[in-house]
């Protein structure tokens, strides 16, 4: 890296504010992740609860078969397939008018939740059997004893998983681009275009997401720690 290659990476970066795109960028990747990881949660918790009702009824049959079938496509296929699927074939298709980064969330949403289900369906199952028992028998249906005692219980197991599962979303957010989304690599990038010197900027780029993976490390540790000690008081 030569000095001139510094200066022109200054001069785009602070004199001409090439910070502003880059920091819009960075809001753009934590808000897809974000919001994926919530919808993934949602969409992961309900999977692995129906995975775990009993197969005696042929409707819950049916219903654990179209969960497999939604976890095999979107395990089985890349997420920038996927991005590149919602954006340019699902989206005309059926006639909706959504921005780019609402795609990209309800893409990496959906994704996330074949992934967590299998995280939560392990959680679910390492709470003992006698919480549900116990919840069943003061009188909770089956529905209700899961999402206020078993749930919650198997929420606190998963925590460090969940976080990984955070650093994965914020990590493929880098595909993004392809359905037009400036995302925290694109406005890099873009920093390199301007002046065709890419070695610099995407140094960056990696320090940006090397930062982000051990900041949220370090908070699911805090949040790990919390946890442990109010196990410890109760």
């Amino acid at each position: 890296m030569s000095r001139v290659e510094w200066e022109l990476f200054y001069n785009k970066f602070i004199t001409y504010k090439g910070y502003q795109v880059a920091l819009e960028g960075l809001v753009v990747t934590l808000e897809i992740a974000v919001f994926g990881l919530l919808i993934g949660i949602v969409i992961g918790t309900l999977i692995a609860l129906i995975k775990m009702i009993p197969k005696e009824h042929r409707v819950a049959r049916f219903f654990s078969a179209v969960c497999d079938v939604y976890v095999a496509i979107f395990r089985g296929t890349p997420m920038v397939v996927q991005l590149l699927i919602g954006w340019f074939v699902l989206l005309p298709s059926l006639g909706l008018q959504l921005n780019s980064v609402t795609v990209a969330i309800c893409v990496f949403g959906m994704n996330s939740g074949a992934y967590v289900s299998e995280i939560m369906r392990s959680g679910i199952q390492a709470v003992d059997s006698g919480q549900l028992e116990a919840a069943r028998a003061v009188g909770l249906g089956y529905w209700p004893a899961m999402m206020r005692v078993v749930v919650p219980q198997g929420v606190k197991n998963i925590l460090p998983t969940l976080g990984n599962e955070f650093i994965t979303l914020i990590k493929e957010t880098s595909v993004v681009s392809f359905i037009a989304v400036v995302d925290v690599t694109k406005a890099f990038r873009q920093i390199g275009d301007s002046n065709y010197s890419y070695i610099i900027p995407y140094l960056m780029l990696a320090l940006v997401y090397l930062v982000l993976v051990m900041l949220i490390s370090l908070l699911v540790r805090l949040m790990e720690r919390r946890l442990h000690k109010g196990d410890r008081h109760s």
